[in-house]
């Protein structure tokens, strides 16, 4: 059968698939099989149909949460989290659909949304870590330092060796102005390179020496976060905020060349030019 035949084949069953009667059940196996096909739009089509068909089905708590997915992988973030919250009517105490639901959010910016999410999800189920470390990343961002470590340490009884926790705690420290104990939890982290799921990759390590170099900043100690610094770009040269806070710091030592290089180099791996205009313009 050659290639013209093949389309036409092919739209007759779709037009057949789009005008025959078809049950609630034939729209649901369409969409999957849609899904499978990476046909998007399709899949969304044949959930709406099916949804048309039975508004009050239980089974729609599923294809109101996949229809979420499906919009959110096109770009459709508002509809998406209508159809998540659509899903939630039907199954209110679903973690998955909550935990993509406060993913969503937090894509979209809306991390009080997603503080409420996570929340709900840890009223199910205490001890889910992904939610655990989220809300205490919002909580940190919201300034709330005290509930931020209860949600890491709960963290860390659980999984001693969390990687992102403990460093969470470290960053939550040096906030706090606690520069001491932030150095003792990332030179404890430096000294093992060891987490939860093994040893740390170099990109893993290099993020420690920077966060390292920032509190020694703060402290007043440049040349040891310059050394820190180095040892994060060699280990991984893709590091924009180990070459951005290197850039900011020769300009503190006045050496402008290498600054501008750094922040440069910056601007190269992804740091916005609005950030660093203003420093480019005092390497002058």
């Amino acid at each position: 059968m050659n290639r013209f035949l093949i389309g036409l084949c092919l739209l007759l069953s779709v037009a057949r698939v789009s005008v025959k009667g078809q049950t609630y059940d034939e729209w649901c196996d369409y969409a999957s099989s849609a899904i499978e096909a990476d046909s998007l739009a399709q899949a969304e089509e044949y959930i709406r149909q099916a949804l048309k068909l039975e508004p009050a089905n239980p089974h729609n708590a599923l294809l109101f949460s996949n229809m979420g997915t499906i919009q959110r992988r096109q770009g459709k973030q508002e509809l998406a989290a209508e159809s998540y919250s659509f899903a939630l009517n039907f199954a209110p105490a679903s973690v998955p659909i909550l935990m993509n639901r406060a993913t969503l959010y937090m894509e979209m910016g809306q991390e009080e949304k997603a503080r409420v999410d996570y929340a709900l999800v840890l009223d199910y189920e205490r001890d889910n870590k992904e939610a655990l470390l989220m809300r205490a990343f919002i909580y940190m961002n919201q300034r709330n330092y005290p509930f931020a470590r209860a949600d890491y340490e709960r963290l860390l009884k659980l999984e001693p060796q969390h990687y992102q926790a403990r460093l969470g705690l470290a960053i939550l420290e040096q906030k706090e102005k606690k520069y001491q104990a932030a150095l003792e939890q990332l030179n404890a982290m430096l000294a093992a390179r060891a987490g939860s799921d093994g040893p740390l990759t170099d990109g893993q390590v290099a993020v420690l020496y920077v966060a390292r170099a920032d509190v020694e900043q703060e402290m007043g100690h440049i040349e040891l976060a310059l050394v820190d610094l180095k040892e994060a770009i060699a280990l991984d040269a893709a590091q924009k905020e180990a070459y951005l806070m290197r850039g900011q710091l020769y300009l503190l030592q006045k050496k402008k060349v290498q600054a501008k290089c750094d922040l440069e180099q910056a601007v190269a791996l992804g740091v916005p030019q609005a950030e660093v205009r203003e420093l480019l313009k005092q390497c002058k």
